[in-house]
């Protein structure tokens, strides 16, 4: 609070200024837009057609939402001010206002010196670069003066884009293009041709891109078809030269076999197993004798069964290595039963043989031998044939992982192909089709805008005031002055006894003192509150008054205490004790010099007094007070003149100037320093402040003011 009405009193401080500056800023506002023009005002409207679903080709367009649309319109209102789309607007504006009677604009004066010959080289190369859509090259002087012609009738690109204005209706599919003008004509022409031109470049612009995607895209489906046909070629060239069809199909039905052949092996290595039992239990049957026989009859016998089990061998051989083949299966079992026969008929000879009642188990036995010679022929060629067939399984499987690798090749090759004819085909289907951006609502000329000169008026008066009120603030926050005695008290740790206020342009001097009462509440009020607040703190009628520095008004203080003693009916000696500046000893015409009172060679009872207020001065000669008594002399004296009168003050010079304040000092118990309001306190200065508290005698400021403010606290005590 305390902060914002300091502030509040600076404003009110500099109201005038506050007031007289913006009026002034107003009144030179006025003179300058007197003869500002009226504008007008007039819009065109495009539909774009990126969110009109009615204009859009649902097969190709996909449906393009929040932040991607907003990005869209965005880009395009970027567009209508690029300098490419403004320049055309500019060619065409110059070309009007020279070719046509009627022009938009009054010539300007660089367009009034052109004679007619170089009105129609203007036109020319205007209609050139329009048409070839270039810029004017400034670093050629004829097309520099040229765009300076432009320049001067306000058609540059930059002016245009001053007073141009482009924005998206809400959420919907249309922009807006608005231009303000010295003329209706003039603005309807450019809200046109800047839409025009706008589609004309955005068209161009769309087409160029397209054609470069298709032909990046062509590039693309060329190389890509390439690399495609190489991987075909390499996946037929491996099969036609490794001899594969399918190797899915052949791995399945080699493992089929290898299966079947494993299934037929372990039921030969079970029959072997069983024939082998079988006929160790028919041997179990014979005695040693029948054996013998046996044997002997029946290697005569098997003599000519060896022939035909050689064949049958060789048979069952053929049809293992022809993977189970049943032709050979039926000569296998027709050479079976010729075998059988011949096993019958060798049966036959023993009919009449001791042995006739066992020609059964004879029979079974010869038999059962030949079944496991076979059964074991069978198992070594079967192992021999699984052997074949799982190392040809296992020559299938580099090659299906080669084949896989080159399928897969091939299959991501396809499917980049595919990938890029899909986005051939429908860039170019897109590029096949017109563009949906068209002017839905031309501009026309519109009425005269409301004027701007009281806008601009008032705008001026209130930036004035604001900047203004800025500059105050700033001195305001960079002010480190102490104006008010809380301030005073807080920054020194020191109570401030009161403060004294200016009284206009009265002199000061004692005998315009008494009036002020009168004339000067405020002036006489502070003088009343010291009074009070010295009575209540001094330690005996004895002070000296000093400040930190010359022209603190410490002297106008001191003579205006010793007004507010006398005023109390009681007798106060103001000694001037500043020996290098005895202003004081001006108002006194007596021939009592303090050198001689201090030294005893006279006393105080001829001194003269006004109303009650003597003063002692000095004769200017600047000295130490040792050299003019001793000190117990001069404490000896002072004692003697605060015996006479009820307040002895003392006016010193500022502690910073003069070595004698601080001899003055050490006479004294009681030390008032005064502070000019609106001041600052140096590093210094602290020293001196410090230095005055070290004895503990001093007893509080007295700040000199230069207005009176009676809403201020007059004292403050820390």
């Amino acid at each position: 609070m305390t902060e914002g009405y300091k502030f509040f009193k600076l404003i009110r401080r500099y109201r005038l200024a506050l007031i007289i500056i913006p009026i002034i800023t107003g009144l030179i506002t006025a003179f300058f837009v007197r003869n500002l023009k009226s504008s007008y005002l007039s819009q065109a409207q495009i539909s774009t057609g990126l969110v009109n679903e009615t204009q859009q080709q649902a097969m190709i367009v996909e449906a393009i939402q929040g932040e991607q649309v907003r990005q869209q319109f965005s880009n395009l209102m970027e567009m209508f001010r690029m300098k490419r789309v403004l320049n055309q607007v500019s060619y065409q504006l110059i070309i009007h206002d020279l070719s046509a009677p009627k022009p938009f604009k009054p010539k300007s004066d660089l367009v009034e010196t052109l004679n007619q010959g170089a009105i129609t080289h203007a036109l020319a190369v205007y209609r050139d670069r329009y048409a070839k859509r270039l810029e004017l090259d400034v670093s050629i002087p004829d097309e520099e003066g040229l765009a300076r012609v432009i320049s001067s009738m306000n058609y540059d690109a930059d002016a245009l884009k001053g007073k141009l204005s482009v924005y998206r209706l809400g959420e919907s599919d249309f922009i807006n293009v608005q231009y303000e003008a010295e003329g209706p004509e003039l603005a309807a022409f450019v809200v046109n041709t800047v839409s025009e031109e706008f589609i004309k470049s955005y068209v161009s612009q769309t087409k160029s891109g397209q054609n470069k995607v298709n032909s990046l895209l062509r590039e693309m489906l060329t190389e890509k078809s390439d690399s495609l046909a190489t991987r075909m070629a390499r996946l037929k060239d491996y099969k036609i030269r490794n001899k594969v069809l399918n190797l899915t199909e052949q791995s399945s039905q080699l493992y089929s076999l290898i299966l079947q052949y494993d299934t037929k092996k372990q039921e030969a290595i079970e029959k072997t197993a069983s024939y082998a039992g079988a006929l160790n239990e028919i041997d179990a049957k014979f005695n040693p004798s029948e054996r013998s026989y046996i044997e002997s009859r029946l290697s005569k016998v098997n003599q000519g069964l060896v022939e035909t089990k050689s064949e049958l061998n060789s048979l069952y051989e053929l049809y293992l290595k022809n993977d189970l083949d049943q032709k050979y299966k039926d000569s296998y079992d027709s050479l079976r039963n010729k075998l059988s026969e011949q096993i019958s008929k060798s049966s036959d000879q023993y009919i009449n043989n001791p042995l006739n009642a066992k020609q059964e188990l004879i029979n079974q036995k010869i038999n059962l031998e030949i079944q496991m010679d076979l059964s074991r022929y069978g198992i070594n060629s079967l192992e021999n044939k699984l052997n074949s067939l799982n190392k040809e399984f296992g020559n299938l499987v580099p090659q299906e992982a080669e084949v896989q690798t080159l399928e897969m090749n091939v299959d991501i090759a396809s499917k980049e192909y595919l990938d890029i004819l899909n986005k051939y085909n429908q860039s170019s289907l897109e590029s096949s089709i017109e563009s949906r951006m068209n002017i839905v609502q031309r501009g026309v000329g519109g009425l005269a805008q409301p004027s701007k000169k009281l806008l601009l008026i008032v705008l001026s008066v209130i930036v004035s005031e604001i900047l203004c009120l800025s500059v105050l603030f700033i001195l305001f926050i960079t002010n480190s002055s102490i104006s008010d005695p809380k301030t005073l008290a807080k920054s020194t740790g020191v109570p401030v006894l009161g403060t004294v206020y200016r009284r206009g342009e009265d002199s000061g001097k004692l005998p315009d003192l008494w009036d002020s009462g009168d004339k000067f509440p405020s002036f006489a009020q502070g003088l009343r509150s010291i009074r009070y607040e010295l009575e209540a703190v001094i330690d005996d009628n004895l002070i000296v008054i000093t400040s930190l520095r010359n022209g603190d008004g410490k002297t106008f203080v001191s003579k205006g205490i010793a007004v507010a003693w006398a005023k109390t009916n009681r007798k106060v000696l103001i000694i001037d004790g500043n020996f290098e500046h005895p202003d004081l000893g001006k108002e006194d015409r007596s021939e009592i010099f303090v050198e001689d009172f201090l030294s005893g060679k006279v006393s105080l009872e001829n001194l003269s007094a006004f109303e009650g207020i003597s003063i002692l001065k000095n004769r200017g000669f600047e000295r130490s007070l040792l050299e003019i008594a001793s000190a117990e002399k001069i404490a000896a004296q002072l004692e003697v003149a605060k015996d006479i009168f009820s307040l002895v003050i003392v006016d010193l010079p500022s502690v910073s100037s003069s070595s004698l304040s601080r001899e003055w000092i050490s006479f004294s118990s009681n030390i008032i320093p005064v502070f000019n309001g609106g001041s600052t306190i140096s590093e210094e200065e602290k020293s001196y402040v410090e230095l005055l508290k070290e004895n503990g005698l001093l007893k509080g400021w007295i700040m000199n003011r230069k207005e009176p403010d009676s809403k201020e606290m007059e004292f403050f005590k820390v």
